[in-house]
């Protein structure tokens, strides 16, 4: 398969397509979002003046709409752009669902051409990067993990460094108990990615529930511990623990704030420290999340 080459800006939503690949990144790929194709050629002037244009315009439209170069100078274009009857240039199609929607030939005001890319936007539901990763938080709260990994997905799909969207995914498989496979997805990102805010937090979050699913087993002990010592932060903590790695998260919390209730300093902070880790895994906007920190705000400052 050959690949397209990212473009020097770096943004993954423009690439250089050629004919050996315009099938996959032009047809293929606007089943999913709309793609803008502009024929241009190196010595074209207008082509020059348009090409940033088009660029700015598809970066404001945050990976709902991509674009995709085709130099009709290079020899291997010659049919591909026979084919669309590309007379002149620059000539910039739009395709979705696999069809060409919309054209237009020559250099256009900036103005003309960011209403062009608006209208695919629209066109293709206009879920940019942004909407689709709050998309999938939204749903990653409601702990509906299948709905909140498809959003991410489509996000990958449109950026594939995009480090917010690999870290939900990982997220998505320790909500949905793939350990293994949470693990194995950290191990194949690159060095980069793995150092990144929101994977270094969903690493946090798979350590932790990696030693909670260690210990799901010993919650029956857990239990008969606190009975028997209610006033043992350690013996909470080690039932949070257990809670946590059986999915009762809420459980798990109030288990923590009554460790912390008992001694906030035992075993420098430790229990405080798990219980802002579970804050971090689950985001602020968790209602529960909301509700613990209340709680834990009275404790510390009562």
């Amino acid at each position: 398969m050959v690949m397209a080459t990212i473009n020097a800006n770096e943004n993954a939503s423009v690439l250089d397509v050629t004919a050996a690949n315009f099938m996959e990144e032009v047809i293929n790929a606007s089943q999913e979002i709309p793609v803008i194709v502009d024929f241009w050629a190196p010595w074209c002037g207008p082509c020059k003046q348009i090409m940033p244009v088009l660029e700015a315009a598809v970066a404001k439209a945050d990976g709902a709409v991509k674009l995709a170069k085709v130099n009709i100078d290079d020899p291997q274009n010659n049919a591909l752009a026979s084919q669309l009857r590309v007379q002149s240039v620059p000539t910039v199609y739009a395709f979705f669902g696999g069809q060409p929607v919309d054209a237009f030939n020559g250099a256009q005001p900036a103005s003309e051409v960011e209403a062009f890319v608006d209208r695919l936007k629209e066109l293709g539901g206009g879920a940019g990067v942004e909407d689709r990763l709050e998309e999938a938080e939204t749903a990653l709260g409601s702990k509906d993990f299948d709905a909140a990994a498809v959003a991410f997905q489509e996000v990958l799909m449109s950026n594939p460094e995009e480090a917010r969207a690999m870290a939900g995914m990982v997220r998505c498989m320790i909500g949905m108990g793939e350990l293994e496979q949470a693990r194995e997805m950290i191990g194949a990102m690159t060095d980069e990615m793995q150092a990144s805010d929101a994977v270094v937090a969903a690493s946090q979050m798979l350590d932790m529930a990696e030693t909670a699913a260690a210990s799901a087993g010993q919650r029956s002990e857990c239990e008969a511990r606190v009975e028997s010592s209610p006033q043992d932060p350690s013996a909470h903590f080690d039932l949070a623990t257990a809670l946590y790695g059986s999915g009762e998260v809420e459980a798990a919390m109030e288990s923590l704030l009554e460790s912390i209730r008992l001694d906030r300093e035992w075993n420098e902070a430790a229990a405080r420290m798990q219980l802002l880790e579970i804050f971090n895994a689950l985001g602020p906007a968790a209602p529960e999340v909301v509700a613990a920190r209340r709680k834990l705000s009275s404790l510390l400052f009562a």
